[in-house]
């Protein structure tokens, strides 16, 4: 599955590609064909990617479950990546969370990304609403929520936002 936005491949990954993404980056550059500039596999995100995997290969919906790839056309450079954290609830309420790499923050390429997945998600019917977190001091990610629409309808511990 493939969004396109006006400069982005949105690409969502099988359970093969997540597995790959921890174990062997050159080759899921070559089945992707792109060059991986995307955030450092290292630490969290490593085990987010592998935990993801692990639900995908046990039958959880990938659509909600992996991750998607965020690829920029002109030069096929993976920037970053953003999922949702699992299937819609009984409100049809789904969670968004995102990342890029260093080199490619403060572009609008965030912000970009999240409205062409979640235009995506509500168009389609799968999510009626979308929400996100924030944490402390992340004020960049909160203005790419902001340009995307969404609203701050709590702020505690951490700040959360939400599209309709």
């Amino acid at each position: 599955m493939i969004i396109k936005t006006k400069r982005l491949f949105l690409r969502l990954l099988t359970e093969r590609e997540l597995q790959l993404w921890t174990t062997d980056l050159s080759a899921l550059e070559r089945i992707l064909s792109c060059t991986y500039q995307a955030e450092p596999l290292d630490g969290e995100l490593a085990d987010i990617i592998k935990l993801q995997a692990e639900k995908v290969a046990n039958g959880a919906d990938p659509m909600f479950n992996s991750f998607w790839m965020i690829i920029r056309e002109e030069d096929a450079v993976a920037i970053g990546s953003m999922a949702f954290k699992g299937s819609p609830n009984n409100n049809g309420e789904v969670e968004i969370g995102y990342g890029l790499g260093e080199a490619h923050r403060g572009l609008g390429y965030a912000t970009e990304a999240v409205q062409g997945l979640c235009n995506w998600a509500l168009q389609q019917g799968i999510a009626s609403n979308v929400i996100a977190e924030t944490e402390p001091g992340n004020d960049k990610s909160e203005r790419v929520l902001e340009r995307c629409g969404f609203t701050k309808y709590k702020d505690d511990i951490n700040a959360w936002w939400s599209l309709l």
